[in-house]
């Protein structure tokens, strides 16, 4: 397809997000989870048909050899559309952020300052094999009063063109635009160009996927973006850590789910520690199937435990690949993860407080655990409902994006016929 034309159809659809937009501003909360609730029940109605959608993406990656991480993300089954179902009614549940007064105050002159949270406008999401995304940007948006153009990947198209119909259809029957969510089908990558550059159309570009996709977009979008960064995670085992509640911990990090951001990737481990409950850490986590790589002090604890190499520490694996680093102290811990963390999700087990608060004032990440599994960050765990991503960056939020991180701010003054 032309250049020409690929871009007549963006800016087609870029065009009536941001006319919708104006209208979906004003519009009622109850409006609104009307058509947040049309659309749960007729997810669940068509449940059979996305999901054969979806089997179809699914053995297609299989076919191009995708790695297990990727076919994970993928993958819907029952069991985890009734969970986007339940973040959904979830979000109906939660008060509606827009409209709502900030702040206010009157000056000396008299006059009447509030603050007041609204949409955002228009938002693009830039994603890869995660149809969840499909669902979850798509509520959020309509609950903040967004217009949103969703821009999936290749693999996942049967997938997203099934669930982009269905609500939709659920869409028009709420009496909202049917165009309030819109999927870019075209795989070209010239719509991402385009997108880039719709600066009077969109007004923010979201990414969500692995590292290279978020950094194409951060450094070629001439448009605000809200990066969801990479989870390099770390658990660190302090000298005093509970042995029974570390290897608990360590193993659900782990494995409960290895392809997602907030999964851990490396485990640090007090050399104190290591040397009396090292062997039973390994233990369990190769029965869960985890391979295991380390330094030289972790291999001579555990013959079990392959060589660890530099890239090893930097490497967000997404599968069942765990780096071992053995540490002398909490200071060696804070150090590592200052050059290997991504700032996502960080933690410590440890039953020392000084230790703890030390590990909450250094690390520099969206979220610091202290005796719990860094899988917890996640919107839905969080009780903001579903979320548009986890935010790594400080500008203009971080951390689960719920639905405060879709909206900005207007200041609304009223006067009484002052001037300056």
């Amino acid at each position: 397809m032309e250049r020409s034309t690929i871009m007549n159809e963006v800016v087609e659809k870029a065009e009536k997000a941001r006319e919708i937009s104006f209208d979906l501003a004003g519009m009622s909360t109850e409006k609104k989870n009307v058509a947040l609730q049309e659309i749960a029940d007729r997810i669940w109605e068509k449940r059979h048909h996305i999901l054969q959608k979806n089997s179809e993406d699914v053995t297609n990656a299989k076919k191009s050899g995708q790695p297990s991480a990727i076919i994970d993300r993928l993958a819907l089954t029952e069991e985890r559309l009734a969970g986007m179902i339940d973040a959904i009614r979830l979000l109906i549940k939660l008060e509606d952020p827009v409209g709502n007064v900030l702040s206010e105050t009157t000056r000396p002159n008299g006059l009447q300052i509030k603050k007041i949270a609204v949409p955002l406008g228009v938002i693009v999401m830039i994603y890869e094999a995660r149809p969840n995304v499909t669902i979850d940007a798509a509520a959020l948006s309509i609950k903040t009063g967004n217009a949103i153009l969703l821009r999936g990947s290749t693999s996942t198209i049967h997938s997203n063109k099934a669930i982009v119909l269905v609500i939709q259809e659920a869409l028009v029957e709420a009496g909202l635009p049917e165009k309030t969510v819109q999927l870019i089908e075209n795989p070209d990558r010239a719509v991402l160009s385009s997108l880039y550059t719709m600066k009077h159309h969109i007004d923010v570009i979201i990414p969500r996927g692995g590292k290279k996709l978020i950094e194409t977009v951060v450094e070629n979008a001439r448009i605000p973006v809200l990066e969801t960064g990479a989870g390099n995670c770390h658990v660190y085992i302090d000298e005093s850590a509970d042995r029974t509640m570390a290897v608990s911990i360590v193993v659900n990090a782990k494995t409960q789910r290895p392809s997602v951001c907030n999964a851990c990737e490396t485990v640090l481990i007090h050399e104190n520690w290591a040397k009396g409950h090292l062997p039973a850490l390994v233990k369990e986590l190769k029965m869960n199937g985890v391979t295991l790589r380390g330094d030289h002090v972790a291999q001579q604890l555990s013959p079990e435990i392959g060589q660890a190499t530099e890239q090893d520490w930097a490497d967000e694996f997404l599968d069942l690949t765990l780096a071992v680093k053995i540490v002398p102290n909490i200071h060696e811990a804070l150090d590592h993860i200052e050059i290997y963390g991504t700032k996502h999700s960080e933690a410590i087990i440890s039953e020392t407080k000084e230790n703890v608060a030390l590990f909450f004032n250094k690390i520099d990440a969206s979220t610091v655990y202290h005796n719990a599994s860094t899988r917890f960050t996640d919107g839905f765990e969080f009780g903001f409902g579903a979320e548009i991503g986890i935010s790594t960056q400080k500008l203009h939020v971080r951390g689960p994006m719920g639905l405060e991180a879709l909206t900005t701010t207007k200041y609304h003054v009223y006067g009484e016929g002052q001037t300056k």
